[in-house]
């Protein structure tokens, strides 16, 4: 067993001084193991699997090398960066390549031109012969989206596979994004919502669409709060995160429910990647937070990005995915291992509240799925 020190020794961690949030992050009560934040999920406090999963069989080992041929099929990545130095790309370069080596019309969307492009060349250079594009778009400026969604609705009849994979964790002090949206929300849930909304058109021209979402482990510690819902009065970095990774589950899961409904056709899936090494954390709180001196003092508890992909990967490709499933890592505590059942958070469940986000995301992102029954 390995123990928890940093650069001086053991490290310590005080109740006094830390908000309840920040503690819970550190503490498990009652289970007397202590684990450092950032996704961490301690067994006790875990979700097991819902109701509706009991029964679920096994789902074997799967790998990469599991994806069946995607030729013929488009996928739409968002926020597949890529790095010069690759071991902190984003999970969405890990999504994209392995899309696009099974032979999937990929492309590539986030905010950053740079990293985008940078994505497409190396994938180009590890997949030779690999259709991958990459294009501008700022899920927190809803211009932004609806401007790409109509570039894409243009330039392609139909989309497959959507992977709403781009994700920020919030800094220190709260910021808005160009709606006047808090960044966070903006960008993990109202941005992939209203991308969403504007691409299902191309999504129903599929012969068997599947849209995933990327949530967290850290999603049970989240909560929605319609009185203050971007955390105006409230503001914690790591409650924004939280909040947004429930968000997305409702929203992913009250989709199933839609789709079914509506004679969608299309799957809504949710996965998680557990704790994988990635820019998140440096981009977001930075590593001086709590969340960052995981990676400067654990960095043995973070799976390499392409294996934090996995779940995703499964969700977008695997016939065998469930329709309103859950996947994540099914390793120790969720944090890393292969593809399995993930357990859903009952607050995820929640029926009255789903509809209620949904309700007010179409309304916040001025947006319509179109009725409900």
């Amino acid at each position: 067993m390995t123990n928890t020190r940093g650069e001086n020794g053991p490290v310590k961690i005080k109740a006094s001084g830390l908000s309840r949030r920040s503690f819970i992050r550190y503490s498990a009560a009652g289970a007397g193991v202590a684990f450092v934040g950032g996704g961490i999920a301690v067994m006790a406090n875990r979700p097991p699997l819902s109701p509706r999963q009991q029964g679920l069989p096994r789902i074997p080992d799967w790998t990469a090398a599991d994806i069946p041929s995607l030729r013929g099929r488009s996928a739409l990545v968002t926020g597949g960066n890529g790095y010069p130095v690759g071991d902190r790309s984003g999970l969405g370069f890990h999504d994209a390549l392995q899309l696009a080596r099974a032979g999937a019309d990929v492309t590539i969307a986030s905010r950053n031109q740079e990293r985008g492009e940078e994505a497409v060349r190396r994938i180009k250079a590890t997949a030779p012969g690999a259709s991958i594009r990459f294009e501008t778009l700022d899920l927190s400026d809803l211009a932004s989206v609806a401007n790409f969604a109509e570039r894409m609705r243009a330039s392609r009849g139909s989309l497959d596979i959507l992977v709403n994979n781009a994700g920020v964790m919030g800094r220190k002090n709260r910021e808005v994004g160009a709606n006047g949206f808090e960044r966070v929300f903006a960008t993990n849930t109202l941005g992939h919502f209203a991308l969403t909304a504007r691409l299902l058109p191309l999504l129903r021209e599929s012969n068997s669409p599947r849209v995933v979402w990327v949530s967290s482990s850290r999603s049970f510690m989240g909560a929605i709060n319609f009185a203050d819902l971007q955390l105006v009065q409230d503001y914690d970095y790591g409650a924004a995160y939280d909040n947004s990774k429930l968000a997305i589950l409702l929203v992913a899961f009250e989709m199933q429910r839609r789709s079914a409904a509506e004679g969608w056709r299309i799957s809504s899936i949710a996965a998680h990647p557990g704790i994988a090494r990635t820019n998140l954390v440096p981009d977001g709180p930075g590593l001086d937070s709590l969340e960052g001196r995981n990676h400067r003092y654990m960095p043995f508890l973070f799976q390499p990005p392409a294996q934090g992909a996995l779940p995703t990967l499964y969700a977008a490709t695997w016939p065998q995915a469930a329709a309103g499933g859950y996947y994540g890592p099914n390793g120790f505590l969720g944090l890393g291992g292969l593809p399995g059942w993930a357990g859903i958070p009952e607050k995820a469940d929640d029926q009255q509240v789903a509809a209620k986000l949904w309700a007010t995301l179409e309304q916040l992102g001025d947006v319509t799925f179109g009725p409900m029954g």
